[in-house]
């Protein structure tokens, strides 16, 4: 059921309360509305984070945090979690240990975050979000020069990326790769890496992704 179809059948369930006495079905009105909360609040939290990265790019050093964004993310996870939905809230968090990671650079108080995400999503079978979250785990794990360890995350979460059709984030996901690669001495290895990510990122208008593979073939 979508926000509109949620929305419409509160309603009536309103009017079904008004006029047919029947007060019981505004429980049902209230989940219906509080699903459509969460998602709009993950939604606009979403669009809150690529500002950030957007600005990132353009200036080259990190904003400031928007103080609505982590907010938004909590309050989806709220509501996901009251309507026992486990795929909306290990999005939900994901996307709060994104922004601990990303934004706030705590990785010490988003890799729980991460990690939680992770096994929530693989429960219920929701591989796009458990891709994000080994990706970050990935990213961590390079961090903390566990570079085997990143290697397996980001490998993981590429081959999840490439099962549901998600091959921008696969490109994004090799420039990871190439940097750890360059960090384990296998040069050859990272520039092959790099070609190949560089030929998807193309392919499917991910320029953003392009800019990236060209600073990392600098780095590398």
């Amino acid at each position: 059921m979508n926000a509109e179809d949620r929305i419409e059948r509160a309603r009536t369930l309103y009017e079904q309360a008004v006029y047919g006495g029947d007060a019981g079905v505004l429980t049902d009105a209230e989940r219906d509305l509080d699903a459509v909360e969460a998602d709009a609040a993950l939604a606009r939290g979403r669009i809150l984070h690529a500002r950030f990265l957007d600005e990132r790019a353009r200036s080259g050093t990190a904003p400031a945090e928007n103080p609505a964004e982590l907010p938004l993310f909590e309050r989806a996870s709220e509501l996901y979690q009251t309507l026992a939905d486990t795929r909306g809230q290990a999005e939900a968090l994901f996307w709060i240990g994104c922004l601990h990671q990303i934004v706030r650079r705590d990785d010490a108080t988003a890799v729980p975050y991460l990690e939680r995400s992770r096994d929530l999503a693989a429960q219920v079978g929701d591989r796009s979000t458990q891709a994000e979250a080994l990706r970050h785990l990935g990213i961590s794990a390079h961090m903390a020069g566990r570079l085997e360890e990143a290697r397996e995350r980001l490998e993981e979460s590429t081959r999840l990326r490439r099962e549901v059709g998600a091959l921008s984030g696969v490109a994004a996901n090799m420039v990871g790769l190439a940097y750890v690669a360059s960090a384990q001495d296998r040069h050859a290895d990272a520039l092959a890496t790099l070609d190949e990510a560089h030929a998807i990122a193309q392919a499917h208008g991910a320029h953003a992704i392009v800019l990236q593979i060209e600073q990392a073939r600098s780095d590398t």
